[in-house]
């Protein structure tokens, strides 16, 4: 979806695809459930290395050994990992390639110079201050079933998986702004110049 790649803009080292299928993974995350209750997480995507730096593991990977052909985020057996692992704290690593690098890692953030709306928490402030120090783009699922796109410590797209539950007010993104539906995501997002 050219969408996606025109919300973040061209990254360095990031493949249009694993975004997207990231981006996709996040919004199954929110629609669905585990074991009756909702789920949020943090895909910090691209600029791995720099990532890894500013992050570190908050309990024994589980992704760590496991071959690179098994950790493809386009896998549908990784997939349904993910959505596991989803349940532990955390956040996901994705190289630019779109390769699961890393789960259950701590972000360390610094909401120093961050200006993101009220309402958000911790998941929100390490992915914007991740993507301020680094070229990584991050996708955050919120428990509230949203999900939230940063790029360059800024919030730069909220997805609503679930149309009918929010009314334009669920928005936090401020300034003009385009929507966009893509089958059935409503996709709000900065406005870019033209």
């Amino acid at each position: 979806m050219a969408i996606f790649s025109k919300i973040c803009g061209p990254k360095k080292h990031c493949d249009v695809d694993a975004l997207e299928n990231t981006i996709q993974l996040a919004v199954e995350i929110a629609r669905e459930d585990r074991e009756g209750r909702k789920i949020g997480t943090i895909f910090v995507v691209s600029d791995e290395k720099e990532v890894l730096k500013r992050s570190h593991p908050l309990i024994l990977d589980p992704l760590h050994g496991h071959p690179e052909n098994k950790k493809r985020i386009c896998d549908p057996d990784m997939r349904e990992t993910v959505k596991e692992l989803a349940q532990l704290d955390g956040a996901f690593i994705v190289s630019g390639n779109g390769i699961v690098i890393s789960a259950t890692r701590y972000i360390n953030a610094s909401a120093d110079r961050l200006n993101l709306p009220l309402g958000l928490g911790s998941r929100h402030v390490a992915a914007a201050s991740i993507t301020r120090e680094t070229d990584a783009v991050a996708v955050v699922v919120s428990e509230s079933s949203v999900v939230r796109i940063f790029n360059e410590g800024k919030l730069v797209a909220e997805i609503i998986p679930e149309i009918w539950l929010f009314g334009d007010k669920s928005f936090k993104i401020s300034g003009p702004t385009e929507e966009n539906t893509v089958a059935d995501l409503r996709i709000v997002s900065i406005k870019k110049p033209d």
